[in-house]
């Protein structure tokens, strides 16, 4: 299984990047975050011109989330929304089974500032995770990949120096994700590429991609039922294509899966 996360940060603003990605990749299935339309904008055509389907969980102008698909696959058992999590209404977990694979689409709350209340919101999101994901871990092959907005490491900023007071890389935060480590899943990309930086969000101001001033906050987590054969970040996504359309601020992660 050849699965790609991308914070895309609006579908419609980045619909051409995307089609673009299907076609490079070939993906079997693409963890969508940030998608910012409401389901009846959700360029459900636009997939099928290419051979695609998706199923989503739209909010409107902030978040959402998607499953994309090949058209000779299904995404079976659809649910939509995390059991617990403090506000149901912002669309950032979608969860449904593909190949025999049970695959999570997740874009964590960003957090603000540790001191402000979404921060304490991002926390109780993670928890939320964890309980959801402990029924899913022993239950079969399990993927829970996208922006997560943790860095989870020092080496996972550019500079740690310039995150003093801030969020993403808190005790807080940082233990919540090893809290989902924790259950047995297996960080994919630190899996293959132990060494390597796999910056996967980068600023758009003061020439940040450039600089390599970047983060690393997107993230497949894999149950034991997976063995992960490659993992990479193209960042070629970063960049506007020969066309000029604009990137995300994100570059897409992809993993190569194979069963145990």
């Amino acid at each position: 299984m050849r699965l790609i996360s991308w914070n895309v940060n609006s579908i419609r603003a980045r619909l051409p990047r995307v089609l673009e990605l299907l076609a490079q990749h070939t993906p079997d299935v693409v963890c969508l975050q940030e998608t910012k339309v409401s389901d009846e904008v959700f360029p459900h055509a636009a997939l099928s011109e290419v051979g695609y389907r998706a199923v989503e969980h739209s909010e409107g102008r902030w978040n959402g989330v998607a499953l994309v698909v090949p058209d000779h696959l299904e995404v079976e058992d659809v649910q939509a929304g995390l059991p617990g999590e403090p506000e149901p209404a912002e669309a950032r977990w979608i969860e449904g089974t593909v190949a025999g694979v049970r695959v999570v689409s997740v874009y964590v709350p960003n957090g603000r500032e540790p001191d402000h209340p979404m921060f304490a919101a991002k926390l109780r999101f993670l928890e939320a995770g964890r309980g959801r994901l402990l029924e899913l871990a022993s239950a079969g092959p399990l993927v829970i990949a996208g922006d997560f907005n943790v860095a989870l490491e020092d080496r996972d900023v550019w500079d740690i120096a310039a995150f003093e007071d801030a969020t993403h890389v808190t005790p807080d935060e940082r233990g919540r994700l090893l809290d989902l480590l924790d259950l047995g899943l297996t960080d994919a990309f630190r899996a293959v590429r132990p060494d390597d930086q796999g910056f996967t969000w980068w600023d758009y101001r003061m020439g940040a991609f450039r600089r390599g001033w970047g983060m690393r906050i997107d993230y497949a987590l894999t149950s034991r039922h997976l063995e992960v054969a490659a993992a990479d970040v193209d960042t070629t996504f970063r960049r506007n294509n020969e066309h000029g359309d604009k990137p995300s601020d994100h570059a897409p992660l992809i993993v190569e899966l194979q069963p145990v």
